[in-house]
């Protein structure tokens, strides 16, 4: 074991091969590895005394360890080295949050899973889907691959499908399209009227701490009393969809996630599988910053669909709420 602070160069030549070949590695991203907890969670058990290495107490947070040789114990358990990776994505329905625990004993995407046979494994959502909304959700234990999705440099896209009260005008659209100033807070409060119409300004307002979103591709997918639009995104706010539309004067009545880079929504609500390998390398390039085609491989839509059914979401336009999932792949799909 190593301390940051230490010069291994000068004072130990063969622990400095070890240290520059990478065997050795920060200990709070050997105890996340393992399953344990997180790595900030695991930050915090370092600096309260509650971990050993090879018998001696360790406290330091840049501290350094060989998983493969070194003895490291968290609470006097010893670890047993790295979890297997696991990717799994879930329909989320609605009515859960997309949360580890919540506060207010609302059901978690996670209490889904533990029901299912993910039931023993530490797994974490991938940004979020509030709990009104549903649809595609991306779980791993793989922190640094999740942390690369949700970078906003990364700009990965999510598509939505969203059904707004009423009828957007086409200026309102367009700032949509181009970003449009939303308040930071998770709080949903309407700024402006019908299109954008702004307050009555004799009306006084408190400051708001407010932000403006990123460019958004925007279409029309039905038009009824309700219309329903196909949202593309980059970026993952806290409620943005939402905030954007009450920004223009139109509330969301529904939001569904269809599309998360390049994995496609194709299951039922409330299940989920784990991805293939393909796809795991797909998120990775996206992750990278790399272009990637959307929809399941072939040769994987083939596994995951029995003999004469169309996959639930094709790779043209995708299924509304309520369409008919068996509808020919050439053709769109249309909400009852």
């Amino acid at each position: 074991m190593t301390d940051a602070a230490s010069t291994p160069d000068s004072q130990d030549p063969e622990r400095a091969g070890a240290d520059a070949s990478g065997m050795e590695q920060r200990l709070q991203k050997i105890i996340a590895a393992a399953g344990v907890v997180s790595r900030r969670k695991a930050e915090e058990l370092i600096t309260a005394g509650r971990v050993q290495v090879n018998g001696q107490t360790v406290t330091t947070l840049g501290a350094k360890a060989d998983p493969a040789r070194d003895h490291i114990r968290v609470d006097g358990k010893l670890l047993h080295g790295p979890e297997r990776p696991r990717y799994v994505v879930l329909n989320k329905p609605r009515g859960y949050v997309t949360t580890v625990k919540d506060p207010e004993g609302r059901p978690t995407v996670l209490d889904l899973m533990r029901s299912g046979q993910y039931g023993a494994e530490r797994l974490f959502p991938v940004g979020r889907l509030d709990y009104s909304s549903e649809g595609l959700l991306l779980l791993t234990n793989d922190g640094a691959l999740a942390n690369a999705l949700t970078r906003a440099s990364a700009g990965v896209e999510k598509t939505y499908l969203v059904k707004v009260s009423g009828h957007p005008s086409e200026s309102g659209l367009r700032q949509l399209r181009y970003g449009v100033m939303i308040d930071r807070d998770t709080q949903i409060k309407p700024r402006r009227g019908k299109d954008g119409a702004k307050e009555d300004a004799s009306r006084p307002s408190a400051p708001r701490d407010r932000v403006m979103t990123a460019p958004a591709r925007l279409r029309l997918l039905r038009d009824a009393e309700n219309p329903w639009y196909e949202m593309i995104l980059t970026e993952g706010r806290n409620r943005e969809i939402r905030k954007m539309f009450e920004e223009i004067g139109h509330h969301v009545e529904k939001i569904r996630r269809v599309g998360y880079g390049p994995l496609v929504l194709d299951l039922e609500p409330g299940r989920s599988r784990e991805l293939t390998l393909d796809e795991v390398a797909a998120l990775r390039r996206a992750a990278a910053g790399k272009p990637v085609g959307r929809g399941p491989s072939e040769k994987s839509a083939k596994k995951r669909t029995r003999p004469g059914r169309a996959p639930a979401i094709s790779r043209g336009a995708p299924a509304l709420p309520g369409s008919d999932r068996r509808r020919s792949p050439q053709r769109r799909p249309r909400p009852r």
